[in-house]
């Protein structure tokens, strides 16, 4: 068995695959009316669809998980985050752990919680 994809819940599906585009170059893979697969295994759910598949309440933020990305120029990164989504929500600003790993935490448009990095064994 391996996993496939990561799911995560979205309120406008549009809006979400080019927050993902912009900033990860993600690229639609199949586009099935309310159910996204993006490149790299994420995929965008409708939030009224999967309301209707659970029958429970989704928690925007509400800090469980996240999705992980790697970046060696992060700078860049930022820079670009700031251009294209001014209004973006951080947990952390971009930091420096003291094992040398560059970090920013943010969410997406939805509250789904997003890190990107510098890869591990490579700060300086």
């Amino acid at each position: 068995m391996k996993l496939k994809n990561i799911l995560i819940v979205v309120n406008d599906i549009d809006r979400s695959r080019q927050f993902y585009h912009d900033l990860f170059g993600l690229e639609l893979v199949l586009d099935n009316d309310g159910n996204m697969i993006l490149t790299e295994g994420l995929v965008l759910q409708d939030r009224k669809l999967w309301k209707g598949f659970l029958g429970k309440e989704i928690v925007p933020e509400s800090n469980s998980c996240e999705l992980y990305f790697e970046e060696r120029d992060i700078e860049a990164f930022v820079k670009k985050l700031e251009a294209y989504y001014p209004s973006v929500r951080y947990v952390n600003r971009l930091m420096t752990h003291s094992w040398g790993q560059k970090v920013v935490r943010f969410y997406d448009p939805d509250g789904n919680l997003i890190e990107v990095g510098t890869p591990m064994g490579e700060q300086g």
